[in-house]
């Protein structure tokens, strides 16, 4: 879960599409002055590790009382 309100959540995200937005940032399709210089040094493998560990992070939600 992400501290910064301009940071996506990553857990719990389906690992296809944080795997797309990795390579979106790493090639500069999706610009972004932080998470482009991260993803730059990122294998494809990398990514697939990494997409597919967020993945596996479960949210609970509660309704509020």
């Amino acid at each position: 879960i992400a501290s910064m309100p301009s940071a996506a959540n990553l857990a719990g995200q389906p690992a296809i599409y944080t795997e797309e937005q990795l390579k979106a940032y790493r090639s500069g399709k999706r610009p972004h002055e932080v998470m482009g210089v991260i993803a730059r040094t990122l294998s494809d493998e990398d990514i697939r590790n990494l997409a597919v560990w967020y993945a596996e992070i479960r949210i609970t939600v509660e309704m509020p009382q």
